[in-house]
């Protein structure tokens, strides 16, 4: 008998190739159609994710690593899970950064004075006790920054970039400090990563390299970026005042949350799905990632009130240390390494959990066909597109050893409206849109650890 997966994968190419919508085939039809529409009835009509993610938001507040308000948070999680009947609830020990803000200001002080909105920008050294005042250079590119570098020396260059992708305009975030410092700044500002602003300043990682000084880096807001390009263009010369007492501490431990849903027939193979615990320490880290962890732990603690209990172990991962450092992620890989040829799948969740459109993937083309096929089970809730390519930042570690890798993605409308801001609060957030990704992901995670076969793994993987 031909099996579900070779099945899957034929019926796919001959309805117009893995990039296309088919219809549902209907080996996974009779299997799984009315499992999926139980768990999705299941997850609309349940209040409790979105109170258990206001509880734990409102009471903990953000989760920055090594904070004890992570600590506690984390408690609390594995309190919660055993509470729940998850098995196996664990916490795993981590070391991870302390970067501690202090106090922060920047002023203008010239053509007037003015208190500008200000963000210190994670890794970031401090300023001298009586801050910098400094005249300033403001440019909208890297290339605009080599072609003035020579009015840029004892300056504080700030980068005036506009908002167009995330991944393109947060080089300017990461690296801007060591672009400054080469062409002899004594401190930098970027305007913050967003393309809407209501004078909100967003923070974030950033990096120094070896042999480059390191200068002070935070963020000011587009408002305020605009401003002094205003200046600078009329030929006005602004200057600023920034302080900051931004300090590195020794590391400290912290915990990746871990929880499973044992498989009933291969508990050895496992299905992860997961988010991140941890927050920037501003705002309540509602969106950024606290919504994105409920929402896995939700879907594993459904499938288990259900009474659904797959073939494969489904393993639900609330990585610590995400923003700034990816410790959380790395332990993780190496922790269960010996294990990772027996994961299936790793699903993240850190786009925010506003409404799904469907999951990015990234894998072998038999396995893309499978879950493209498996996706067709979310059509009701207008979830079942796959994107080739997909994954995130904590299971990227897994995915580079070769293990299958799915987002979640949603109505991003809004996301980097928040983003790493004092706006990322548990209003910005819908319950209704919650328990949509909770949906989604409990279909994709139940399906993919239930099928007879684990998703083909691309040569080599």
């Amino acid at each position: 008998m031909r099996s579900v997966i070779a099945t899957l994968i034929t019926l796919v190419i001959l309805s117009g190739g893995a990039g296309q919508a088919q219809p549902l085939p209907d080996t996974l039809r009779v299997r799984y159609e009315a499992i999926a529409q139980r768990i999705i009835e299941a997850a609309l009509a349940d209040s409790s994710a979105f109170e258990r993610l206001a509880y734990l938001v409102d009471t903990f507040g953000p989760r920055f690593s090594g904070t004890p308000q992570l600590e506690r948070a984390i408690d609390w999680v594995l309190e919660a899970m055993r509470q729940d009947g998850l098995e196996n609830v664990r916490g795993d020990t981590v070391m991870v950064p302390r970067w501690v803000r202090g106090d922060e200001a920047l002023e203008l002080r010239h053509p007037y004075r003015k208190k500008l909105a200000v963000l210190g920008l994670g890794g970031s050294v401090a300023t001298p006790p009586e801050g910098i005042e400094a005249e300033v250079l403001v440019v909208r590119s890297f290339d605009e920054l080599e072609a003035r570098r020579d009015e840029a020396r004892g300056r504080i260059v700030v980068f005036n970039v506009p908002f167009t992708t995330y991944g393109e305009t947060v080089r300017y975030r990461v690296l801007g400090a060591v672009a400054a410092a080469r062409a002899g700044a004594v401190a930098s500002l970027v305007r913050s990563v967003t393309p809407h602003s209501l004078y909100t300043p967003h923070t974030g990682g950033m990096r120094y390299e070896d042999g480059v000084p390191r200068i002070p880096h935070a963020a000011l807001t587009v408002e305020d970026a605009e401003l002094l390009q205003r200046l600078q263009d009329r030929g006005q010369r602004p200057r600023l005042w920034l302080y900051m007492e931004a300090q590195t501490l020794p590391d400290v431990p912290s915990r990746n949350v871990v929880a499973e849903l044992v498989g009933r027939e291969r508990p050895e193979e496992i299905v992860v799905v997961g988010g991140h615990i941890d927050s920037w320490d501003v705002g309540q880290g509602a969106m950024d990632d606290a919504g994105g962890c409920v929402a896995a732990w939700e879907a594993v603690r459904l499938l288990k009130r259900l009474g659904l209990r797959p073939r494969r172990t489904i393993r639900v991962v609330l990585w610590t240390n995400e923003e700034n450092g990816l410790r959380g992620a790395l332990a993780y890989r190496d922790r269960y390494r010996d294990e990772l040829d027996r994961h299936v799948l790793a699903i993240e969740t850190d786009a925010g959990v506003f409404k799904p459109e469907g999951f990015g993937f990234t894998g072998s083309p038999e396995a893309l066909a499978v879950v493209r096929a498996v996706a067709r089970l979310l059509a009701p809730i207008e979830a079942d597109r796959i994107w080739e390519g997909g994954g995130g930042a904590d299971i990227a570690p897994l995915m580079r050893e070769g293990v299958p890798g799915m987002g979640l993605r949603v109505d991003g409308t809004h996301y980097f409206w928040y983003h790493h801001t004092d706006a990322d609060t548990i209003d910005k957030l819908d319950p209704h849109e919650l328990n949509l990704c909770i949906a989604a992901l409990a279909v994709i995670a139940y399906v993919i650890a239930d099928l007879p076969e684990p998703l083909p793994r691309a040569a080599g993987g």
